[in-house]
């Protein structure tokens, strides 16, 4: 079954991760962030962020650094 979580718009995922709603909307137009994996635009032009995928990249980075 889905995660009912796993898709929120900007401002809950800053909310819930402590980024800013800037730093999201920077790392989405600098393509930091793979649209399709960890955003998306709605059919109605909003901006929803992945949890699962950030999780993914977050621990990605982390793995990267430590080597």
């Amino acid at each position: 079954m889905s995660n009912p979580n796993r898709w929120m718009l900007i401002k809950r995922f800053a909310e819930v991760t402590g980024y800013s709603e800037n730093a999201v909307r920077h790392k989405i137009k600098g393509g930091i962030w793979v649209e399709g994996r960890i955003w998306r635009k709605a059919p109605d032009g909003r901006i929803f962020v992945n949890m699962d995928e950030f999780e993914r990249w977050v621990e990605s980075q982390a793995l990267t650094l430590s080597l």
